[in-house]
């Protein structure tokens, strides 16, 4: 009840701002409100990440086998695709994937972690990220001599992939939204 409160009170204070026209007291009363929409997001992506990591890791103590956590950490991943109780129209699937592969193999996790990083820093694209670690991810695992992980950190990242036509498109066109920038 008391954060309700205080977010009704934020909202009142930047209302209030807005219609005086004072920028500077808006701006002021914004910052718990991006704060609060930052930690909303980190809180999604952990969430999200941790479904394919702790139903990966729950299956491999539990079966005592790489293959029932990959398959695991799989379902958990199509689940995210693919979700039963929204009609099978989920997430793009990027941050369960990046779950999954930290705790399928960490090394190639980090390195998948590491290219969304460099990629983001270059091109300022949170999609065309996402692209660029699930296409290097399969790659990273080949490369560490682990084909079975490859091979299905390949299909999941086709998966990425048809997920995220729209933004391919977008890409294409020159259009995609930039990390960073003003929307509208």
């Amino acid at each position: 009840a008391e954060a309700v409160l205080a977010l009704l009170a934020l909202l009142t204070l930047t209302l209030l701002a807005l219609l005086t026209a004072l920028p500077l007291l808006a701006a002021l009363a914004l910052l718990p409100l991006l704060a609060l929409a930052l930690l909303l997001a980190l809180a999604t992506l952990l969430l999200d990440a941790g479904k394919g990591a702790v139903a990966l890791l729950i299956a491999r103590h539990l079966f005592g086998s790489e293959l029932a956590g990959a398959i695991a950490g799989g379902a958990a991943f199509l689940g995210h695709l693919f979700p039963v109780w929204l009609g099978f129209k989920g997430g793009k699937g990027v941050a369960t994937f990046l779950g999954t592969v930290l705790a399928l193999f960490w090394p190639v996790g980090l390195i998948a972690c590491g290219l969304w990083l460099a990629a983001a820093g270059v091109f300022r694209i949170s999609s065309l990220s996402a692209l660029v670690a699930a296409v290097g991810a399969p790659i990273a695992a080949y490369a560490w001599g682990l084909p079975a992980v490859a091979a299905v950190l390949a299909f999941m990242a086709v998966l990425i992939f048809v997920r995220h036509r729209a933004n391919i498109a977008r890409i294409l066109a020159g259009t995609e939204p930039r990390i960073g920038a003003a929307k509208g």
